[in-house]
């Protein structure tokens, strides 16, 4: 049996310990509130607080006892002494801005050396050019040097991104301004060190590495080639390939942003000022910029953080086909959009695993190529109809998917516009003779209008995050463009058979009657709807309607029309309505006797 005296001093003991602990804990608790609160702290050492002496024996234990083992010796208060805290806010920014303005300095230098002082007779030319490699080589060597050090990693990866980029300068040089090379051979020379050079940024897992070789040569490359020509293109075309497996298994967006500005501004500043006879060799440097940016964006996304970034800086690598036909020839343009349209079609039906962010951004691209491709392949009245039934397909294909409703909402509405601006309302109230094909088109195109505003009100009723608030406007709209259709229809119609009399005035009569049936069937079909909402809907729309062609007959009919034609049209609207009136109230009977 332990005594109760030993049982108290171990006690004692372990009681002393933790009050050292508490103390420990206390004091560094202290110095990190200074030194978040304070730019200058300062450090007053203070004595523990000894344990109170016990009061009296402690009571026996009714059992056997295990002996506890002795605590470690505590950490004296000479052990505690803060260490020099730091400068508050120094991050390293300052380093950074000056490494940097480092860089840009440095490379405007070689560009003065290969180009200026040639134009000045400084030096021959061969000691320029070796002049500006060897400085190169001495940049790489020294930031390899420099990096191996330590507090190194700044300044090495801002010298070896001078290096890397007055050695690229230097291929531009003796290719396009010396030209003692073939262009060919310089484009293979220069993705070689391109890429060799930025291995070194994957090596240091170095983003700002790869950014700074990229972002110089953008701004000081044109003024070695003398213009943004060809060439130029070929070389950023070359560098941005040759930075792509850099990026594997990366999450560098800056880089990737980089990379596709330096592939692309070239490109649309060579669509605004490129002759005529390289328009060919412009449109092959546009598809090739373009299968640069979806194959780079493919192979980016797997590992990327921000997908929706990827996806728009993709789809901005591609802006240079979609502009392509303010400058090359209609053909190519025409097949570089429906190409681009269609390639990026497949990639989002066969790549299931897309986000849904990159999935609704490229099928915008889509839409807007193929939109671009119908726009530049077909004129005057071919582009409604063609457009209307883009978006009758799509919205038919699509009816369970937002991005086609969406895609199909773009299509209708500029094929609506197209169709307005070849029926212009002033064709409806006066009679308007039509060539054969504006006329067919005319035709075609009203029935898809009709059935485009169909299709998409099924869509809009199938779909789950509609707004109803929106529905009384949709409907109207709809409704709208459903009468408009049939009225330029049976006018057209009329006036294609019957001329610019007889059958301009058959033509309205018989909109107006379309009218009045289409209220009809509108409300035989609200006889049918179970739910209550959907059948106050379908009813005041049958109504409007109704009255629309009530206000028709007597506004405009009254007035146009002549002879039999108005006699007509008002004998047939009043029996259609009676006729409405009296199957109306007859099948509301019959509902209320089941």
């Amino acid at each position: 049996m332990t005594e109760p005296r030993d049982v108290l001093h171990r006690l004692t003991a372990e009681c002393h310990a933790l009050s050292w602990q508490l103390y420990r804990v206390s004091t560094e608790l202290a110095e990190l509130d200074r030194q978040l609160h304070s730019p200058a702290p300062q450090f007053v050492p203070t004595a523990p607080i000894e344990p109170a002496a016990p009061m009296g024996p402690a009571a026996p234990t009714m059992g056997p006892w295990a002996p506890a083992s002795m605590p470690a010796r505590p950490a004296s208060p000479t052990d505690l002494d803060p260490k020099p805290v730091g400068v508050v806010g120094d991050s390293g920014w300052i380093g950074k801005v000056l490494a940097v303005a480092g860089v840009a300095v440095t490379l405007v230098g070689v560009v003065l050396l290969l180009v200026l002082a040639a134009q000045a007779g400084i030096l021959a030319p061969q000691i320029r050019v070796a002049g500006g490699f060897a400085l190169s080589a001495a940049l790489v060597g020294a930031a390899c040097r420099l990096h191996s050090r330590p507090g190194g990693r700044i300044g090495a990866i801002a010298v070896a991104a001078t290096g890397i980029a007055a050695a690229y300068l230097d291929i531009i040089a003796i290719t396009a301004y010396y030209q003692w090379i073939p262009a060919a051979a310089g484009l293979v020379i220069a993705a070689t060190a391109g890429g060799a050079g930025l291995a070194l940024a994957r090596r240091w897992n170095s983003e700002h590495l790869g950014v700074l070789v990229l972002v110089p040569l953008i701004a000081l490359a044109p003024i070695l080639t003398g213009d943004v020509d060809l060439l130029l293109i070929g070389f950023l075309l070359a560098l941005s390939a040759a930075a792509l497996p850099m990026q594997l298994g990366k999450d560098w967006t800056a880089m990737f942003a980089a990379r596709t500005a330096a592939a692309t501004l070239p490109l649309l500043l060579a669509l605004v000022g490129i002759g005529e006879d390289n328009r060919g060799l412009l449109a092959a440097a546009c598809a090739v910029g373009a299968v640069l940016a979806l194959v780079s964006g493919l192979v980016v996304l797997p590992t990327t953080s921000r997908p929706a970034a990827i996806a728009l800086l993709t789809a901005a690598g591609t802006l240079p086909v979609l502009a392509a036909g303010g400058a090359v020839d209609q053909v190519p343009a025409t097949v570089l959009a429906a190409t681009l349209s269609l390639v990026v079609l497949a990639v989002i039906g066969v790549h299931r695993a897309l986000p849904p962010v990159v999935v609704q951004v490229f099928s915008a691209l889509s839409a807007v190529a193929a939109l671009i491709a119908v726009a530049t392949a077909f004129h005057g009245s071919l582009l409604a109809p063609v457009l209307l039934a883009m978006a009758v397909v799509v919205a038919a294909a699509g009816r369970r998917s937002g991005e086609a409703r969406w895609v199909a909402t773009g299509f209708g509405f500029v094929g609506v516009i197209a169709y307005l601006d070849c029926v212009a309302p002033d064709t409806l109230i006066s009679a308007t003779k039509m060539s054969s094909a504006d006329t067919v088109s005319t035709l075609i195109a009203s029935l898809l209008v009709i059935a485009l505003v169909v299709v998409m009100a099924r869509a809009y009723a199938l779909a789950d995050n509609t707004n109803p608030a929106n529905t009384p406007i949709l409907a109207v709209a709809g409704g709208a463009l459903i009468g408009y259709a049939v009225t330029a229809f049976t006018v057209t119609a009329g006036v294609a058979i019957g001329g610019t009399g007889g059958g301009f005035l058959t033509g309205h009569m018989a909109a107006t009657l379309c009218w009045i049936v289409m209220a009809a069937a509108l409300l035989r079909y609200a006889l049918r709807l179970d739910d209550r909402g959907n059948r106050t809907w379908a009813i005041t729309a049958g109504l409007a309607l109704t009255a629309a062609a009530t206000a028709k007959l007597f506004l405009f009919d009254l007035g146009t029309l002549d002879g039999m034609f108005r006699v007509a049209a008002f004998i047939v609207a009043g029996l259609l309505l009676l006729g409405m009136g009296t199957g109306y109230a007859r099948s509301l009977a019959q509902q209320d006797d089941r």
